[in-house]
């Protein structure tokens, strides 16, 4: 995997460069101080991956360099700052470390970094699902897909530990391309992935809860896609 640092600190450059010293997989291609250096360093070395301090000085940040690329590398944000995070898997940023970086989380990090690199360079079909937003086009595998919401022109698509994206699709186009089973549409407005249904709530008459493996908070439904899915789900033991 090809690597770029970018840190305005030449010794927390050092010390990433001594942690990736420890993973023979990993070339580092160099360095950048600033979001200038940065951004002619991925245009000229085109990396895999950068690892992307937030603060670089000079008025403009890590985010700044993001929306100047057209097509951004795979990125791993590495601060001092945990209060960034949101706003950095909003990016879809691979991972968020923070200083001083521990090696077992620099392994997880790389490990995730090199399974989206190999699903970039598949074609978008059965086994990939290509999520394209203004900033980043992210692969996931349909495992990986817990559910999805309509929300006005756009679709919501949660994926499993990550902040839900928000991609200009119907849920029609995503019927189409899931497989089913296991994605089960429940309605006009949600698709979900039964492999990762864990439990049903039922809080009112009129609302459901889907307690899903790979969601933080459970997915609120309405009644008629609540009938639906328990009409499936009784269906299924017969």
């Amino acid at each position: 995997m090809r690597v770029l640092i970018v840190d305005d600190e030449p010794l927390a450059r050092s010390a990433m460069r001594r942690l990736l010293a420890a993973h023979p997989d990993v070339e580092i291609l160099g360095e950048a101080d600033s979001t200038e250096t940065a951004r002619a360093h991925i245009a000229s070395l085109q990396p895999d991956l950068i690892f992307l301090d937030i603060e670089l000085g000079g008025g403009s940040d890590g985010f700044d360099l993001l929306d100047s690329l057209e097509r951004p590398p795979i990125v791993v944000f590495v601060t001092a700052f945990a209060e960034h995070a949101v706003e950095a898997f909003a990016v879809n940023a691979v991972d968020y470390l923070l200083k001083p970086v521990e090696p077992v989380r620099l392994e997880a990090a790389l490990t995730r970094s090199a399974r989206q690199l190999a699903l970039s360079v598949l074609p978008p079909g059965p086994e990939v699902i290509e999520l394209r937003t203004p900033r980043r086009t992210l692969f996931v595998s349909p495992a990986e897909i817990v559910a999805i919401c309509a929300d006005g022109d756009f679709a919501r698509v949660f994926v499993a530990g990550q902040p839900p994206v928000m991609i200009l699709r119907t849920l029609s186009h995503f019927e189409g391309v899931l497989p089913a089973p296991p994605f089960l549409r429940l309605g006009r407005s949600v698709i979900v992935n039964r492999d990762r249904l864990r439990s049903l709530e039922e809080p009112t008459r009129s609302t459901g809860r889907l307690v899903l493996d790979g969601m933080d908070y459970p997915l609120a439904i309405g009644r008629a896609a609540m009938s639906r899915l328990r009409e499936v789900l009784a269906s299924d033991k017969r």
